[in-house]
């Protein structure tokens, strides 16, 4: 967390000086917005853990595949 505010004090505090309160408080947060990653890569793995999603995905690999018999009478 003491990583975090030094970043954000040299970034972007130490940088500029602001009117007032707001315009402070404003840049901070689109700071912090920006910051951060907002898309979560569990939602993409359908709520698997990396791994589980993993060892699920090499399990489809290794799985034999079937041939589907080919109709009746075709050639």
């Amino acid at each position: 967390m003491e990583n975090f505010f030094s970043t954000l004090k040299i970034e972007l505090v130490y940088r500029r000086s602001w009117r007032t309160r707001d315009e402070a408080e404003n840049a901070i947060s689109g700071y912090i917005d920006g910051f951060y990653n907002t898309e979560r890569i569990q939602k993409d793995l359908g709520w698997l853990s990396p791994d589980e999603y993993e060892a699920a995905w090499h399990t489809a690999q290794t799985e034999p595949t079937t041939i589907p018999a080919s109709p009746a009478g075709a050639r």
